[in-house]
């Protein structure tokens, strides 16, 4: 197992800390959580503890949103026929379905249109355009790509189709010819928040057609289940606007769940409930989390294995009744890429491990023209996990290498593919994640350079995993009060994360047990400091078990959560390292 380093986050001042314990009556313990997120008021603690949907920015901000609200009109006042284009990836699926659904509320003429990954790759293809031409689209919306799309928008206006790009990607240096780009990373764009999802925009793009009608805005309140699952799923920062647009969003999916929404979570044994009480509509309340693995990737495997249009199919359904074949059908996708992904990775692994230079490379990069192209993102997270170094998984797709790559904390990937960017055909992404596409004899060269790259970046430091502490606490600190206060920190994402404490000098009691073949299950107490005692899971830590059940005393950095078993809600630490004393 990876050796991790644990890092105190500090980044409190003694002043705030001890004015927002005064002023909120709480533990100064909770008050340096809050400042640790740049809380330093009250006004700035109501705002986090009570998000209002009266805070969210005027999406007018955006640059060009009138351009493209204007146009948008034009085409429904005109009856042109208008095609939303997104990608095949959960925030891009969630974004063509929400506005696909609102701008058919005002306009019969439309189409929803999601690339195939294998024949026309990431972003705006050229097919899709001519699919366009073909149906007599008169207007193109691209949802979550098109930022870098700069000849398919030019083919497209000699088509005489006009684009509306809505991305939330960084921008190249070369302008685009749209009619309008809606993208708050654009340098020149003031919107005050620059980190929503492609969905999130598509949203604003919705919140700004009805603001311009001067329709109310609870008409918008039904999508925000999908913004949740694109915020989920795309691993956006849960800090202001997109914390406001996540907070109701899990109260809509909890309460009142889109069909297709409903559906996933009934096949996933969690159903629901036939009179919903006041915690949720099922029988577990939804969090970030559980978006991440019980929603997410089973919209991600329709596109992963099959047609990506599949997910949209499904998140327009309006009753339950029209989503079980969909349902199943995705289900089935999921069983697939479970497999795949799998198999794969045992290979990459055998490949890495029968490498004799392994131990001083400080990146990995493995090719394979076989290996399944829906899949080599996981897979490449999955190699993280063993070996913490940036990782690209390449294979082959109608004859070009595609790779795609993940990242570890801090280290830059995409700025690195970018210094190699001459080599290449397309890329783009995030820091910590990103999709490249080069030719076959193009490959060797570019492994070479990024490697150097990487050399010359990244730091010792980078290649070690961290677990971010945010207070050292002791068990009996945690009481009832504190966890309420602390629950009311959620939604937890990035920028926001979900607390990590250190206590000291703990001690195992009664039975310490493997469970699940994996899992360390047992029940800690801090003697030294009272008789409180927890229940503690450590997941994938089994191998510790003789080292707990030898040592008198071991240091534990965990999460508080509830666990729930036969209807009986109790606190338990999810364990995420353990430093055992000598």
């Amino acid at each position: 197992m990876l050796r991790k380093r644990w890092v105190l986050n500090d980044e409190s001042a003694g002043d705030v800390v001890e004015k927002l314990a005064t002023t909120l009556k709480i533990d100064h313990i909770l008050a340096r959580l809050l400042a640790q997120r740049g809380i330093s008021t009250y006004a700035e603690a109501r705002d986090f503890f009570r998000p209002s949907l009266d805070n969210l920015h005027d999406p007018f901000l955006l640059k060009d949103m009138d351009i493209a609200v204007d146009r948008i009109e034009q085409a429904v006042e005109k009856g042109e026929r208008i095609l939303i284009y997104g990608d095949y990836d959960v925030d891009g699926t969630t974004a063509v379905a929400l506005v696909y659904d609102f701008l058919k509320e005002f306009h019969s003429n439309i189409d929803y249109y999601i690339p195939d990954r294998y024949t026309e790759g990431y972003g705006v293809s050229f097919e899709s355009i001519d699919y366009a031409r073909e149906t007599g689209v008169a207007l193109i919306i691209s949802l979550d790509c098109g930022i870098k799309a700069q000849k398919q928008i030019k083919y497209a206006a000699e088509q005489g189709i006009d684009f509306i790009v809505v991305d939330h990607h960084r921008p190249d240096d070369i302008p685009l010819t749209a009619v309008a780009v809606v993208d708050p990373k654009q340098p020149d764009c003031m919107y005050p928040y620059r980190d929503l999802s492609g969905c999130g925009l598509g949203f604003k793009l919705a919140q700004a057609f009805y603001q311009k009608r001067r329709l109310p805005f609870e008409g918008l309140e039904r999508f925000l289940d999908l913004v949740v699952v694109s915020i989920a799923a795309d691993v956006v920062p849960i800090t202001g606007e997109n914390r406001v647009l996540a907070y109701y969003g899990l109260k809509r999916l909890n309460f009142n769940p889109r069909a297709g929404f409903e559906s996933i979570l009934f096949y996933s044994n969690v159903f629901r409930k036939a009179k919903p009480d006041k915690v949720s509509a099922f029988t577990k309340e939804m969090s970030v989390t559980d978006l991440m693995f019980m929603i997410g990737p089973k919209i991600n495997a329709a596109g992963r294995i099959e047609k990506g249009k599949k997910a949209v199919d499904l998140l327009v359904c309006k009753k339950m009744g029209d989503t079980h074949e969909l349902t199943i059908e995705i289900n089935d996708n999921n069983t697939e890429r479970r497999s795949l992904d799998t198999d794969i990775t045992k290979q990459a692994m055998r490949l890495i491990t029968t490498d004799p230079h392994n131990d001083q490379r400080k990146a990995t990069l493995l090719y394979d023209p076989d290996w399944h192209k829906g899949v080599i993102g996981i897979v490449a997270s999955r190699l993280i996990e063993s070996y913490y170094r940036p990782t690209i998984i390449f294979t082959e797709s109608n004859g070009l290498v595609t790779g795609s790559a993940r990242s570890v904390k801090d280290f830059d990937v995409y700025n690195a593919i970018d210094a190699c960017s001459d080599l290449l055909e397309h890329f783009g992404g995030h820091k910590y994640a990103a999709g490249l596409s080069l030719k076959p004899e193009n490959l060797d060269a570019f492994k070479k350079r990024f490697m150097e790259v990487v050399e010359e970046t990244i730091t010792e430091e980078m290649l070690i995993p961290q677990i971010e502490v945010h207070a050292e606490i002791n068990l009996a600190d945690i009481a009832g009060r504190f966890y309420r206060v602390l629950k009311q920190f959620a939604p937890f994402g990035p920028g926001n994360p979900n607390p990590v404490f250190v206590s000291k000098q703990c001690v195992a009691q009664g039975n310490v047990r493997i469970v699940g073949n994996k899992h360390l299950k047992f029940r800690v107490s801090q003697p030294s400091v009272g008789n409180t005692e927890l229940p503690a899971i450590a997941f994938q830590q089994g191998h510790h078990l003789n080292k707990m059940k030898a040592c008198k005393h071991f240091d534990l950095a965990y999460q508080i959560e509830e666990n729930e078993w036969n209807g009986q809600v109790t606190l338990q630490l999810n364990v995420k390292d353990i430093r055992f004393h000598q």
